[in-house]
Formats: structure tokens, sequence, C-alpha cells
């Protein structure tokens, strides 16, 4: 008997070990950016486009020249500053990599400064110098926290692209946890992921503590799970910073316990700010994590959108968007495209007024103001919002 159940798990793992690897591109022969990618070069000309990112992180450094941070977990919350620079021929939703480390800033993704940062306050003066560049009532951070099977190198460029191509006004700031970038870790991504909540905690009190005048928060698939429990413990601490800060978060492809969000949202409370959700019915990725989980729903995939609006969230569903990689679990970076016009809606708020579909399409291309049931097509991209009447 016991045989029998020992061959049954081992066709389990395999199974899901399959699903997964049927579903990243970059599982399969393709070379991941490990090490060197990150290794300072000079523009030299190239036309490109320069994005300072500040990071805070989980990870341990790494003493391998051009990679700075590895999969594994520290002891204690580390800050970075890299200088990424996009190249002038980047197509938008991409991330252009080099077939070889560290690339060439005409046509790749590259690094032209990078230095580690010594502690807290380093880290605020690093930000204040940065948001002091910009006027006062316009001092705005983006914080980014990605999800699971993402090196250090490819939650930073990820972020640069999202960065770039939305226009976003805002200092970027990265939180990576310690994912080892490896499709057979999922439980160790998890664990880490678990483990990174009271640095994040940490890392949003110190973005409140700047000066700052409003805090965005943008965070993908696991990532959600860190953010949303970091914010949680936040709301249930009773020391809560500035919160009149907070800004637009943003939950996309959430791989999250549907129950356990709304057990988590039970503690926010209806938030006075509305939590968005990006989803995709057709998500491969969060159906593996949905079988691996034993078939609990994940929220980023969850069908019952109207249920996911009546706790407060306005859910943006991007089911009918063509996606740029095979699982479709990346769809949040092509939102960048909209920059300024979904920045907009954001900021001023989605209306709950009702619009025929054809109403929809004028207000699409003004201020995204209308909730519309059927989709609307902003720069080609076919989008629901969904939010509780």
């Amino acid at each position: 008997m016991k045989n029998v159940v020992g061959e049954a798990a081992k066709v389990r793992l395999r199974l899901v070990c399959a699903g997964l690897c049927a579903m990243f591109l970059l599982a399969a022969c393709a070379s991941r950016p490990e090490t060197g990618f990150l290794t300072p070069i000079a523009e030299a000309g190239s036309k490109s486009t320069r994005h300072n990112i500040l990071v805070a992180t989980t990870r341990k450094r790494d003493s391998r020249p051009g990679t700075y941070f590895n999969g594994e977990r520290a002891t204690t919350l580390d800050f970075a500053e890299i200088a990424v620079s996009v190249p002038q021929n980047h197509t938008t939703g991409e991330i252009e990599w080099s077939s070889t480390a560290p690339g060439n800033p005409r046509t790749d993704f590259v690094v032209n400064k990078a230095s580690y940062l010594d502690g807290d306050k380093e880290f605020i003066r690093t930000l204040n110098a940065q948001l002091s560049q910009r006027p006062p009532g316009s001092r705005k951070v983006l914080l980014f926290i990605h999800g699971y099977n993402t090196m250090f190198a490819e939650g930073l460029y990820r972020f640069s692209q999202i960065v770039h191509d939305s226009k976003a006004p805002a200092v970027p700031v990265l939180f990576t946890w310690a994912s080892r970038g490896k499709l057979t870790q999922y439980v160790y991504d998890t664990n880490s992921a678990t483990a990174a909540r009271d640095e994040l905690d940490r890392t949003i009190r110190l973005i409140f503590a700047s000066d700052a005048d409003q805090v965005n928060i943008l965070a993908h698939s696991m990532g959600n799970w860190v953010t949303v429990e970091a914010l949680r413990q936040i709301k249930i601490s009773g020391k809560l910073p500035p919160m009149s800060k907070l800004g637009t978060v943003m939950l996309a492809a959430p791989d999250i316990d549907i129950d356990v969000f709304k057990s988590q949202m039970r503690s926010f409370g209806k938030p006075r700010k509305p939590f968005y959700i990006i989803v995709s019915k057709d998500d491969k990725a969060l159906r593996a994590s949905n079988f691996i989980a034993g078939g609990q729903a994940r929220l980023g995939a969850d069908e019952n959108t109207a249920e996911l609006a009546a706790l407060g969230a306005i859910v943006i569903d991007m089911t009918d968007v063509k996606a740029n990689d095979s699982a479709n679990h990346g769809k949040f970076a092509e939102l960048a495209e909209l920059g300024p016009q979904l920045r907009s809606v954001l900021e001023s708020g989605v209306s709950g007024t009702s619009a025929s579909p054809g109403q929809a399409q004028e207000a699409a291309a003004s201020s995204l103001g209308a909730i519309v049931t059927s989709p609307i097509s902003l720069l080609g991209v076919p989008i629901r919002f969904i939010r509780s009447r």
C-alpha cells in the first residue's frame, strides 16, 4: 500500500512539474540571467533611456560579478541603487534581453551604474534626493513586488520595463524577496514570500516616512501574498503610517487563495480607496497553482469578478488581451503602455455610472471614466472594468 501511495505522489509531482514547465518560456532551454547580466557598462551614445531604481530586498548579496543578489534568504533587509538603461529600439511590453552578459546598450536592457546602500538612513536619504527633483505635490513613489520564479535581474528589468512603458513620473522602488528562480522551488518561494512580510512592512513604513506625497503599490503573482499580508499587518498593528499618502494598490494576477483574500479583506474593512485586481481567466500559471493547492481557486483567475467587486475592489479583466507569454500570466506588463490614460483614471477614481458600449468607447478615449460590462479598447487592448454599484 505504501508503495502505491508513493508512486501516486511521484506521478502527481511529475504532473505538476510538467504543467509548470509547459507554461513558462524561460523554463525551457533558454538560459536564465543568473550571473553577469547586471555588470555596469557605459551607454556611449546609445540613445537609450535611463531609470534609477531603488532596491529593498530580503535576498542575500552575491559576490559574483554583475549579479548583486541571489535567491537565498538574507537575515536582514538590504538596499541598493541601480541605473537601468532601456534601448532605443525597445518594444512595449517586452524586455530586450542580451543573449550573452552583460549586453549592448544599443539593443539590450543593461545596467549603467549600481551600488549597495548602507541601511535605512542611506535608503531614505537617496529616496528623498530623487523626490526633491520633483515639484511639491508631485513627489510620488511606485513600489513594485515581483512574483514566483523570479531571479533578481528578471525582477529588476521587468520593473524597469513597466516604469519605461508607463512613463511613470514616480520614483521607482523594487522590493525583491528571495525567489530562487526555479520552477521546482514553488514551496521555497512561498515560504520566502511569507518570511519577507515583516521586511516589506518595514520598507513600506520607510517610504511613508520619506518626503513622498503619494505611495502607489503594484504587486504581481505570489508577490501579492506578501503585499496583502504586509498591509494587513500594518493595519492591525495599531501603529499606522500616514495612510493619506496611500495612492493606488494594484494586485496583478494575484496568486492568493480566494478564501484567504476574503479573510484578509475582512481585516482591512472596505478600503477608503479600492484595490485594483488584474485578473485573467486564462492564466495557466494560476491554474497550476490551483492544482498544487488542491483545487483552491486563486484570486487572479477567479470567475466571480462581481464577488471581488463586492469586497471593495475594482476588477480589471484582461481575459481578452493577447499575452506576450505562453502562460498568460504577465499581461499586467502590457497595461504600462496605457500610461497616462490609465494613471488618470486610477488617480481620479472610477465612476459608478453605467454606460452603453458606444458611450464606453467615447469615455475610454478620454479618461476611462465609465464602468462597463462590455470590453472597451484602449490602444488596441480590450479590457473590462468591474466594480460594485
